[in-house]
């Protein structure tokens, strides 16, 4: 998905909760599927579509893995065909996606740090990035030296868009890209 300044946007993996009725046993699952029990949710993986189910302890199907939600819901409908039934009432909830763009040029991300303060950014020394919290946008962003960003906490490739271009344009206007 291309957004304004041609950034394009990529959306990496998507979380979606499907609530079928009546709700799915979890023994059932485990014996009609081949879940595997882990604590108190059946996991069960999916190679057409290609996705993790997670049944939790009330009986919903948690997709993820998946990168639009067309998949994630032909996986629980692939779910509940594999056990007998049909998809007719199946509620869906969106959660987060992980999306991600190039700024199209380098970050010097301590210019940034520094231009930006402490309660908006911090350098993340594990991965060599920096985290800035976008609350205009209500997500985080990891952005690396190279102009790789990964977008975390989104509820739509449209906001992470407009995220990407608010902040190029806000660190040319800081002058933060100057190395």
């Amino acid at each position: 998905m291309a957004g304004a300044n041609n950034i394009e946007v990529r959306v990496e993996n998507l979380l979606a909760r499907f609530t079928p009725t009546p709700r799915v046993d979890l023994e059932e699952a485990v014996e009609r599927l081949g879940g595997v029990v882990n604590g108190d949710v059946i996991i069960k993986m999916l190679d057409r579509p290609r996705a993790t189910l997670i049944i939790d302890s009330e009986g919903r199907i948690v997709v993820h893995g998946t990168h639009r939600i067309e998949a994630a819901r032909a996986a629980a409908k692939e779910m509940l065909l594999r056990m007998g039934r049909d998809d007719s009432g199946l509620v869906t909830e969106l959660g987060p996606i992980v999306a991600s763009f190039d700024f199209g040029e380098p970050i010097p991300i301590e210019n940034v740090r520094m231009n930006l303060g402490s309660g908006t950014s911090s350098i993340d020394e594990r991965l060599g990035c920096l985290r800035l919290n976008d609350t205009r946008h209500d997500l985080e962003l990891l952005i690396w030296p190279t102009g790789r960003t990964v977008a975390l906490n989104a509820r739509h490739p449209n906001m992470v868009a407009m995220s990407a271009v608010h902040w190029k344009s806000k660190f040319a206007d800081k002058k933060s890209f100057k190395v």
